[in-house]
Protein backbone atom coordinates (compact mmCIF):
# COMPACT_ATOMS: atom_id res chain seq x y z
CA UNK A 1 0.00 0.00 0.00
CA UNK A 2 1.33 3.42 -0.89
CA UNK A 3 0.97 6.26 1.59
CA UNK A 4 -0.29 9.71 0.75
CA UNK A 5 2.50 12.24 0.12
CA UNK A 6 1.83 14.05 3.38
CA UNK A 7 2.44 10.78 5.27
CA UNK A 8 5.94 10.24 3.81
CA UNK A 9 8.82 10.60 6.30
CA UNK A 10 10.61 13.28 4.23
CA UNK A 11 9.51 15.37 1.26
CA UNK A 12 12.45 14.13 -0.83
CA UNK A 13 11.03 10.61 -1.11
CA UNK A 14 8.94 10.09 -4.27
CA UNK A 15 5.26 9.31 -3.76
CA UNK A 16 5.12 6.67 -6.49
CA UNK A 17 6.94 5.21 -9.48
CA UNK A 18 6.10 5.95 -13.08
CA UNK A 19 7.55 4.89 -16.39
CA UNK A 20 9.74 7.99 -16.46
CA UNK A 21 11.03 9.17 -13.08
CA UNK A 22 13.03 12.22 -12.06
CA UNK A 23 14.85 11.90 -8.75
CA UNK A 24 16.69 14.95 -7.43
CA UNK A 25 20.05 14.46 -5.75
CA UNK A 26 18.27 14.45 -2.38
CA UNK A 27 15.61 11.99 -3.57
CA UNK A 28 18.22 9.63 -5.04
CA UNK A 29 20.19 9.77 -1.79
CA UNK A 30 17.02 9.10 0.26
CA UNK A 31 16.15 5.97 -1.73
CA UNK A 32 19.75 4.76 -2.14
CA UNK A 33 20.08 5.23 -5.89
CA UNK A 34 22.31 4.39 -7.63
CA UNK A 35 23.78 1.27 -6.15
CA UNK A 36 25.85 -0.23 -8.97
CA UNK A 37 25.45 -3.75 -7.58
CA UNK A 38 21.64 -3.58 -7.33
CA UNK A 39 20.73 -1.06 -10.02
CA UNK A 40 22.65 -2.31 -13.06
CA UNK A 41 19.47 -2.87 -15.08
CA UNK A 42 17.98 0.52 -14.18
CA UNK A 43 21.25 2.27 -14.90
CA UNK A 44 21.02 1.12 -18.53
CA UNK A 45 17.92 3.34 -18.83
CA UNK A 46 19.05 6.16 -16.52
CA UNK A 47 21.02 9.33 -16.94
CA UNK A 48 22.49 11.69 -14.41
CA UNK A 49 21.53 15.34 -14.87
CA UNK A 50 23.90 18.29 -14.66
CA UNK A 51 22.51 19.07 -11.19
CA UNK A 52 23.19 15.54 -9.91
CA UNK A 53 19.63 14.28 -10.15
CA UNK A 54 18.59 11.23 -12.13
CA UNK A 55 16.12 10.57 -14.93
CA UNK A 56 15.18 6.88 -14.83
CA UNK A 57 12.96 4.88 -17.20
CA UNK A 58 11.64 1.59 -15.81
CA UNK A 59 11.23 0.03 -19.27
CA UNK A 60 12.35 0.91 -22.79
CA UNK A 61 8.80 1.65 -23.95
CA UNK A 62 6.10 3.45 -21.94
CA UNK A 63 4.53 1.25 -19.29
CA UNK A 64 1.81 -1.01 -20.63
CA UNK A 65 -0.12 -2.54 -17.75
CA UNK A 66 -1.25 -5.35 -20.08
CA UNK A 67 2.38 -6.35 -20.66
CA UNK A 68 3.54 -8.86 -18.00
CA UNK A 69 7.19 -7.82 -18.48
CA UNK A 70 6.30 -4.20 -17.73
CA UNK A 71 4.34 -5.18 -14.63
CA UNK A 72 7.31 -7.26 -13.47
CA UNK A 73 9.66 -4.28 -14.00
CA UNK A 74 7.34 -2.07 -11.94
CA UNK A 75 7.13 -4.71 -9.20
CA UNK A 76 10.93 -5.10 -9.10
CA UNK A 77 11.37 -1.34 -8.82
CA UNK A 78 8.93 -1.10 -5.90
CA UNK A 79 10.70 -4.01 -4.20
CA UNK A 80 14.07 -2.33 -4.76
CA UNK A 81 12.89 1.03 -3.39
CA UNK A 82 10.50 0.36 -0.46
CA UNK A 83 10.95 3.98 0.63
CA UNK A 84 8.94 5.12 -2.40
CA UNK A 85 5.37 5.51 -1.34
CA UNK A 86 6.34 5.27 2.34
CA UNK A 87 6.32 1.46 2.48
CA UNK A 88 9.70 1.10 4.20
CA UNK A 89 9.75 0.02 7.82
CA UNK A 90 12.93 2.10 8.49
Amino acid sequence: MLNLPEKLPTPEIPSFLGWLNYWSTAAARAIGFPDPARDAELLTRARCTASGGWVVRLTDAPLDYNNPAHLEALKRAYERFPEIGGRSSH
